[in-house]
């Protein structure tokens, strides 16, 4: 198949993408290029697609030609960054979101497979929560991620089938590598530090899911028999990945040697849900989640020792969202709205990404 894959330069997209190539796929890929700072390690013989460092919102219909099916990962990710500018948020995450969706499905795209997030549940609590259980987004990020499922489900028929992923919180081992989620966060705590220093109880629940199972149920689903996919909705993960924060600690530590693990009071976060994750493991032909925590903080101590990971390297830009994004805009790279000004990297056009 063609495949546009949004977010190619990404956590996610730097591992997918060579999965696809080695798949036989021929991949367009877009990118805006805010994070080609956080560049980690390098995986020996994994191939690259060219691609086109361009905002989605910028996105025209050029892009489309040929294409059979769009992997859409490109948004601004996760809570803290939402939270930043919550209207921008919503303009680039649900606007230009639908956007893109549109001219996919304008241009003849018969498949747009969209990662949503398991944190549109929000303050689910202790009940599990299914693809049918109401919404309850706590953040602007996972506002938009409920707008634009809400809204590309309504341009599902019969020529235009989307499919919406629900990830569970990622962690594992990425070239662009985010030190900003919980398990990659504490890993890097243990190895640079040899203290986790949590400052809450770590009680809320947080269901998380290995960087390759993500990439795995997005190869299963822009396969899949169209019956089995259209328009329907997939929480990402596995059942006995459903933690509290503390279990991922604890987890973590045990990886690490001489690690010390200290537990705070409750610091009164609402984001708490625990999720089922029976549908896609029952229908999703081809698709079982077959990694854990455990082999995560495994596989990262592997990556830190093998590279020399040091706390500065931990703490650098480039692998947190927040503080990528803050420079760029400290520095004039981008303006406003997170347009590049012209200066920095991001200058419109086709470049490799690595």
């Amino acid at each position: 198949m063609r495949l546009l894959v949004t977010g190619v330069d990404g956590y996610i997209g730097s591992v997918l993408t060579p999965m696809l190539l080695a798949d036989g796929h021929d991949i367009v890929g877009l990118d805006a290029g805010f994070y080609r700072e956080g560049w980690l390690y390098t995986a020996g013989g994994a191939q690259w697609p060219r691609t086109h460092v361009l905002d989605i919102r910028h996105a025209g219909p050029e892009l489309f030609e040929g294409v059979d099916a769009v992997i859409h990962l490109a948004e601004l990710s996760n809570d803290p960054l939402g939270q930043l500018r919550p209207g921008l948020t919503h303009r680039i995450n649900h606007g230009g979101s639908v956007h893109l969706a549109g001219l996919a499905k304008a241009a003849g795209v018969e498949r747009f497979v969209y990662t949503s997030s398991c944190s549109v549940y929000g303050a689910g609590g202790d009940h599990l929560r299914t693809e049918e259980s109401e919404t309850d987004p706590q953040t602007a990020y996972a506002e938009c991620k409920v707008l634009v499922e809400r809204d590309v489900s309504a341009m599902a028929d019969d020529d235009f089938s989307p499919t919406f992923l629900r990830n569970a919180t990622a962690y594992g081992p990425s070239p662009r590598m985010r030190f900003d989620i919980v398990l990659n966060n504490l890993s890097g705590y243990a190895w640079t530090t040899g203290v986790i220093n949590m400052t809450s109880d770590g009680s809320p629940w947080r269901p998380i899911v290995h960087v390759g199972d993500i990439c795995d149920a997005i190869r299963a689903a822009v396969t899949a028999p169209r019956d089995v996919v259209h328009n329907q909705v997939f929480n990402v993960g596995r059942n006995d990945a459903n933690h509290r924060v503390r279990e991922i600690a604890e987890i973590v530590a045990a990886e690490f040697p001489g690690c010390k693990l200290t537990i705070g009071s409750s610091d009164g976060d609402s984001r708490s849900y625990r999720v089922s994750f029976d549908k896609i493991t029952d229908t999703l032909p081809g698709f079982v989640a077959t990694r854990d925590a455990a082999l995560g903080a495994k596989q990262l101590h592997t990556i830190f020792e093998r590279i020399g990971l040091d706390e500065e390297g931990f703490q650098s830009r480039g692998f947190t969202r927040l503080k990528s994004i803050n420079h760029l805009i400290a520095t004039g790279q981008v303006d406003d709205d997170l347009f590049w000004t012209g200066i920095g990297l991001g200058l419109d056009g086709l470049v490799p990404t690595a």
